[in-house]
């Protein structure tokens, strides 16, 4: 008898007290958390996969619109392209070609469309050891001068890699070096770097806020 007393006043005291937790959650008598703030979704400049540009190399391979890559259709292949430079030995641009922007490499040395461009063949590169490439196969050519990059393209360093780390299970792929450089002005634009994550808890947000206000 003594043992089932104190079960029932065990049993009521426990019910008391939810009731009173129950009542105090219900007058919010301890305050409650304030909600977070919603997450803006990310800029989508920075969670696009496209590359930099579309390269006169993937419009052939895709079966784009590459017309505007066929030498031949305005210069004659019997006619050797001259060159003209101007009293500072600067590139003078013909007036069908006042779109593109000359800045491969520092002080001019490198603006020079036979550096990458066959003379006896326009269709074709030729590299500074002699070989000749198709316009698809422009990443040897920039490789031929820029030996370091090259390297790490090769290695998955440069060139934004993707596919199988283990090629048993298939290929890498990597972007060819005009996918998002372009080969007459290669320097890219700087860019503003992404946003660091978002801080869930306000304390955090007001401490990184007054940490960006200093």
């Amino acid at each position: 008898m003594k043992n089932s007393h104190g079960t029932n006043a065990a049993l009521t005291g426990l019910s008391f007290l939810f009731s009173a937790l129950a009542a105090a959650f219900l007058l919010n008598l301890w305050g409650r958390p304030v909600p977070p703030e919603p997450i803006p979704p990310a800029d989508p400049v920075f969670t696009n996969t496209a590359t930099a540009r579309v390269s006169g190399a993937e419009l052939i391979r895709t079966g784009g619109d590459a017309s505007g890559l066929d030498c031949y259709a305005c210069h004659d292949k019997s006619k050797p392209v001259q060159l003209h430079f101007d009293e500072h030995k600067k590139l003078v641009l013909p007036e069908e070609h006042q779109d593109l922007v000359m800045g491969h490499g520092r002080h001019n040395r490198n603006n020079n469309c036979f550096n990458c461009h066959d003379e006896a063949n326009l269709e074709l590169l030729q590299t500074r050891d002699g070989r000749e490439l198709k316009l698809v196969e422009s990443t040897p050519l920039c490789g031929s001068c820029h030996g370091p990059t090259y390297r790490d393209w090769e290695a998955g360093a440069h060139g934004r890699p993707s596919g199988y780390w283990n090629q048993k299970l298939g290929p890498v792929k990597r972007e060819d070096c005009v996918s998002c450089h372009d080969p007459h002005s290669p320097a890219f634009p700087s860019r503003a770097p992404a946003p660091g994550p978002h801080p869930l808890h306000p304390a955090a947000r007001a401490a990184s806020g007054s940490e960006g206000g200093h």
